[in-house]
């Protein structure tokens, strides 16, 4: 149910907001902008979000990606490979089963391997190489068996959190029910189509939402998430 000035956010013509943008439901998105707004009127700068700000810790897993995965370190592979598993080891979205597989990945490469998944992750996070990083990330995970969409989405999101998705295949799959989302199917195995379409409707999801619901894609994602 809505509250008060909270109905100001659905517009005057629910019939139009309901069929906008491309078949996504922007009436429904907008009926669950004002049920999360009456719950926390500040977004997720909101009090009573504070354990659920403390449990992710994004700031700092994103401070520690950015100093540890600049240019000049991927000159170190064996280095890269220590930070990869660092961030996945503290994320508090990726699961507790993934976790081990990813640290097992690593420390099975020879040199030769490192250097390689060093090379594209930096395709992947900077310059303009992205997709050819991305296939070639999701290429050396899948021979082993872990290209799971939280491994593979994990550190480009801590890396640039504003910019980056993060992708869990249940929120994923929400999301695109929950908006009656068209033309975009969640597909298991990583593939840089879904990535890049999933991102593009967030980021028309954020267009039309207040900032403080959407200070990086997966507060976006959780805020959507608990509406469903």
């Amino acid at each position: 149910m809505l509250h008060g000035n909270n109905m100001a956010f659905l517009g005057s013509n629910d019939g139009d907001l309901a069929t906008a943008h491309n078949g996504m439901n922007v009436l429904k998105l907008k009926q669950a902008e004002a049920a999360f707004l009456a719950r926390y009127p500040d977004g997720f700068a909101d009090a009573g979000l504070a354990e659920v700000r403390k449990k992710h810790n994004v700031d700092k897993l994103s401070d520690f990606a950015r100093k540890n995965l600049t240019r000049t370190h991927f000159n170190k592979p064996q280095q890269v490979c220590e930070t990869l598993e660092r961030i996945i080891s503290r994320s508090s979205m990726v699961s507790m089963f993934e976790k081990p597989r990813f640290r097992d990945f690593l420390r099975s490469l020879n040199k030769q391997e490192k250097e390689y998944l060093a090379m594209a992750f930096e395709k992947r996070l900077h310059g303009r190489a992205r997709r050819s990083g991305f296939d070639e990330i999701v290429a050396m995970l899948a021979h082993h068996k872990i290209a799971k969409w939280p491994v593979v989405s994990a550190v480009p999101y801590y890396f640039a959190p504003t910019r980056e998705a993060f992708v869990k295949p249940t929120t994923a799959r929400g999301i695109i029910a929950f908006l009656e989302v068209e033309g975009l199917q969640y597909q298991p195995l990583p593939t840089w189509e879904f990535y890049r379409g999933y991102l593009q409707l967030l980021g028309q999801v954020k267009k039309h939402v207040r900032p403080s619901l959407a200070p990086t894609y997966a507060a976006l994602s959780g805020f959507l998430m608990s509406s469903i």
